[in-house]
């Protein structure tokens, strides 16, 4: 250990001492949290720092107020939800609310709440603050990361009812055979954010301006593990173990285990790789094109182990190419909104090539929106067809995009201009600028050509949601349930990004459905038939015929499915891969330094 890294810890464990020794007793109905020894997790011990990176400077530290994924992985830590995810298994269990009941007509769900749950400043946690959440942050459509199209339908939100201060009712108006994966939504404090919201008398937008980075820590509160102690603008997010958290292991130790959470922000995969081999770092998710480096130094004796999961893997982000159905360019809209330009587009994808030499085969091929471990997982595989430049140049002739002018080129029909469009990518990621140049170099032979765009990764998701784009890679996380992912893949989600004109007129508003294409008004039925079902077998046929009606339409082309993988020093004992922004998972409060 270097000796920086030693004089930071001695100063960090003065101050977490200070800051944990008024450390208050578990509540009486603490969830016990059982080790789960399949996937490495046991009881660990208590104390020390983990510091982990951001990419970049969270936007704010309300979590519904911006769709930004550094600010959620600081958050995630804060807040929790009425029902979780269990680590090991994915299955729905008991959270805030330690048990539900279903009316039998399966339209009402009644939640009892844990009792003597404390928010992270000491006040009780109670219904009041479940129905204050739903009604004015979660669903409301003004909240930039809320989450409105699951919690309401036809533009009409569910209803929230206290029945006592431990007892919650939603009435929905239909049975749901997936409100309750839905429900992994974070529960936010009514005392402390009431005057941004509706119900105390600010305009709905107004929660977007509530907790931002300039907010006092103490006014930020949650249920989760850790509670925010401080923010240095540019440089780190201080998180501290939550005094109040109602969680405690298989020994009845309060957990988390962690004194403290230190968040770097280190942009560029580069940075962050030398802060890790620095010490500076005790955990850094890594990318297929770091995967060499790092697993020679860990065969060379590194003080580090680098674990990967490939196989079917529930998580990680399925990297995808878009095209702009809505692009600036009238020409260039209606190429784009073309399914069979699409098609011919996704014969030039060499996914093998980008697998092997950009993530050195630590990726597989994609499913279309669902994991394989899924039950709702049906095999579209075939429909990715084969790389063939010959195909995709057969295709691009029968629209007309032939070279006409000799220059190379192929010229838009009628002998207008060049096929020229710019391709936007992260240039501070470590595989991107790979990928973009490897479809750049193919498109080139076909006669299409691209010139590549670069943003700040911070940037890309903001870039496509601004719709400033001809084409563009991202790459959006699998979720067991197709539910969970409603907003990217129904047609006029808040995340269908590559055909905004489907979103609603005005805020709040149904789906633009005249805006849409017929197979993308047949997938906008499935996604509500299935979100109205109760029967697990009408929802598995329902989104059966939507994976195929993707895997032909390609809203999107997908391209791979990277590997989860990580590095960790061999000081940090219990790590689970981070589970990105999806609420309901907190295995954080499990790490504890050895």
């Amino acid at each position: 250990m270097n000796p920086s890294r030693l004089s930071k810890l001695v100063l960090v464990s003065a101050l977490t001492f200070s800051l944990t020794a008024a450390l208050a007793a578990a509540p009486d109905s603490a969830k016990k949290m059982p080790s789960f020894s399949n996937i490495g997790l046991v009881t660990g011990k208590a104390g020390g720092t983990l510091t982990t990176a951001l990419n970049d400077s969270p936007q704010t530290f309300m979590y519904y107020g911006a769709i930004d994924n550094n600010g959620q992985r600081v958050l995630q830590q804060l807040f929790d939800g009425l029902i979780e995810f269990n680590v090991a298994t994915g299955k729905i269990e008991a959270g805030l609310a330690e048990k539900w009941d279903v009316s039998q007509d399966g339209k009402v769900y009644t939640f009892h709440l844990r009792p003597g749950v404390k928010w992270s400043d000491g006040v009780e946690f109670t219904a009041d603050d479940v129905v204050f959440t739903f009604d004015n942050v979660i669903a409301n459509p003004e909240a930039r990361g809320g989450d409105f199209g699951n919690f309401s339908f036809n533009g009409t939100k569910y209803k929230w009812e206290k029945l006592d201060k431990n007892t919650v009712r939603a009435t929905l108006p239909f049975s749901s055979g997936a409100f309750l994966v839905q429900m992994r939504t974070f529960i936010l404090p009514k005392h402390k954010l009431l005057k941004y919201s509706m119900e105390g008398g600010a305009k709905a937008a107004e929660i977007n301006n509530a907790w931002g980075t300039d907010t006092d820590p103490k006014d930020i509160v949650g249920t989760g593990p850790f509670r925010l102690f401080a923010y240095v603008p540019g440089q780190k997010v201080t998180l501290v173990r939550n005094p109040y958290y109602w969680k405690v292991d298989a020994k009845g130790v309060q957990l988390p285990y962690v004194d403290r959470l230190d968040m770097l922000v280190v942009r560029g995969p580069t940075a962050q790789s030398a802060a890790f081999q620095a010490g500076d770092l005790d955990i850094l998710e890594i990318t297929g094109a770091q995967f060499p480096d790092f697993k020679s130094k860990e065969v060379a004796g590194a003080a580090f182990k680098v674990v990967s999961q490939l196989k079917d893997a529930i998580y990680g982000s399925p990297v995808h190419l878009a095209f702009n159905f809505d692009d600036k360019n009238p020409a260039f809209s209606k190429l784009f909104s073309n399914v069979k330009f699409r098609t011919a587009m996704q014969s030039a994808v060499n996914r093998a090539r980008i697998i092997d030499t950009v993530y050195n085969g630590q990726a597989q091929l994609p499913g279309h929106g669902v994991p394989p471990v899924s039950s709702f997982y049906y095999n579209t595989k075939k429909y990715l067809g084969e790389f063939s430049l010959k195909d995709a140049a057969v295709g691009l002739d029968a629209l007309g995009l032939k070279d006409t002018d000799g220059d190379g080129v192929r010229n838009l029909p009628g002998g207008g201009k060049n096929l020229e469009f710019d391709l936007t990518y992260a240039t501070d990621s470590a595989t991107y600028p790979s990928v973009a140049t490897i479809l750049q170099n193919d498109f080139k032979q076909i006669g299409v050509k691209v010139n590549l765009k670069g943003v700040l990764n911070s940037a890309l998701l903001s870039t496509g949601l601004a719709g400033d784009f001809d084409s563009i890679l991202l790459g959006f996380g699998d979720q067991t349930d197709p539910e969970l992912r409603k907003p990217i893949w129904q047609p006029g989600g808040s995340l269908y990004y590559w055909h905004k004109s489907t979103q609603p007129l005005k805020s709040g508003g149904p789906a633009n459905v005249k805006a849409m294409t017929s197979w993308e008004k047949r997938i906008f039925a499935i996604f509500d038939k299935a979100t109205k079902s109760a029967d697990q077998g009408i929802r598995v046929a329902l989104y059966d015929e939507w994976q195929v009606l993707f895997a032909k339409n390609l809203p999107v082309i997908m391209i791979l499915k990277p590997a989860n993988i990580a590095a960790i020093h061999n000081r940090i004992g219990n790590y689970v891969y981070s589970l990105g922004v999806i609420p309901g998972y907190n295995p954080v409060p499990l790490y504890f330094v050895k």
